[in-house]
């Protein structure tokens, strides 16, 4: 049986984060939006989500992992339960996670930390959230408490995760809190990362100097609606400038290129990052809209997804996956694939989908991308922050009232897949051009 190979050493594994799957996190202002009807599609809270925190069943799923022949998994630490409240740290909340990691170590998964991971301590959004400048050193201090801490079970590390999401959904589109509608307001908490990122950058390497630290940026391709179009072409080009752009060219160049910051310089972001963290799920098809000012003029055409799931709508596009990763070639720096995945949507569809993108991977590997990791979302189906319950990401099904899991077939998919640190030929014929089952 021919087998597309993976590089030796090819790191498989799976994604979470805290606040979607520990449960019974009250001490962020996520938690405190979930409190509101009408913030979260079906009214749900990340309580109990998968019960990491309050029961451990941490411990299962790393079980479930290994069962899979994974060698890695990405998860975030909660910055509310390490400082509850300004400058005073939870000791028990540290060994909960060194306790995380050390199950992971013993199971052999390489861990990758997050730091943030959207939710912020209650304090943090009370004295401004990310507009303030002052959270930059807090964020700052944070890092330093938790590789202190933490640093021996763990030298890989992420600073924040999808920073233009969190700034877009919280600021611009305002469907997550703070729940601005303010695009200066969106370029100013931009900025704030971008410098949260650098100052982190530097005191990890400070604390660990041979600690590998990055970024989550998300990605999407854009591509004009129509082709023939150059003002669908310029819309879908200013999409990706802005989207895709603004925060990955500041950690390469040290300048955010922002509309209303009038080239706004950065240099200490220069060089902060020492590999690549590409979130990568769909593409986006743009139209030219002149009644759209709002979204400069642009909107975005999608296929039909389910109703409950439309801020996920997008074109399934393995082929762009490969385009981005080609055009990563030119930085030298290794890349991870931090999340990749998609929700249960019946039939083949997550097999399909994720036989696809690693069968994209492959070959923009032997084309020469510096790939050394590939992440799923997710392990097993958690919440999904305004989107509830409802889209189900797992490799792993979750009965919410038992808590009890079932393995889905693209887990068997996967496990043949890192048994055997390739593609299987078969694997690519069976489901490499299978249609979702809602498309």
């Amino acid at each position: 049986m021919a087998i597309r190979a993976f590089p030796a050493g090819f790191l498989w594994g799976t994604a979470t984060s805290a606040h979607q799957v520990e449960g019974g996190d009250d001490g962020t202002d996520w938690w405190d939006w979930e409190q509101i009807p009408g913030h979260v599609k079906d009214d749900s809270t990340a309580m109990p989500s998968c019960e990491w925190f309050r029961a451990g069943r941490f411990l299962e799923d790393f079980d479930r992992a290994r069962s899979l022949s994974l060698n890695a998994h990405r998860l975030s630490l909660e910055w509310a339960r390490i400082e509850p409240r300004e400058g005073c740290w939870d000791s028990a909340a540290l060994s909960y996670y060194r306790r995380v990691l050390a199950a992971l170590r013993d199971r052999g998964l390489t861990p990758l930390v997050g730091l943030h991971h959207f939710t912020n301590p209650g304090w943090i959004a009370r004295a401004g959230g990310w507009e303030s400048r002052s959270t930059v050193g807090y964020f700052a201090r944070y890092a330093r408490k938790v590789v202190q801490a933490l640093g021996d079970l763990c030298d890989f590390w992420l600073t924040i995760n999808e920073p233009n999401v969190y700034a877009y959904s919280a600021y611009i589109d305002g469907t997550w809190p703070p729940a601005r509608k303010d695009m200066g307001a969106g370029f100013q908490v931009l900025a704030n990362l971008i410098r949260a990122h650098a100052l982190a950058y530097r005191v990890i390497h400070e604390v660990q100097p041979m600690a590998r630290v990055g970024a989550a940026h998300h990605f999407r391709y854009f591509v004009a609606a129509n082709r023939s179009s150059p003002l669908d072409r310029l819309a879908a080009s200013v999409r990706d400038y802005l989207f895709n752009q603004l925060f990955f060219r500041a950690l390469i160049d040290g300048l955010l290129r922002a509309p209303m910051s009038m080239g706004r310089r950065l240099p200490y972001a220069k060089g902060t990052q020492d590999f690549i963290g590409i979130n990568y799920y769909f593409a986006e098809r743009v139209a030219f809209d002149r009644r759209n000012p709002a979204l400069l003029f642009s909107r975005s055409i999608v296929r039909r997804w389910p109703d409950w799931a439309p801020s996920f709508a997008g074109d399934v596009s393995p082929a762009g996956l490969s385009r981005l990763l080609g055009g990563m070639r030119r930085y030298g720096l290794p890349i991870c694939i931090t999340e990749n995945g998609i929700f249960d949507c019946g039939g083949d569809g997550q097999t399909a989908y994720l036989v696809s993108h690693l069968a994209a991977l492959q070959r923009a590997i032997v084309d020469g991308a510096p790939v050394a990791g590939y992440f799923y979302w997710t392990l097993v189906d958690n919440f999904e922050w305004a989107e509830g319950y409802a889209p189900r990401f797992g490799l792993f099904a979750n009965d919410l009232d038992t808590q009890r899991r079932r393995e889905r077939p693209s887990a068997r998919a996967y496990r043949t897949i890192a048994s055997g640190n390739g593609l299987p030929d078969d694997l690519l014929t069976r489901y490499g051009r299978a249609r979702l089952a809602s498309g």
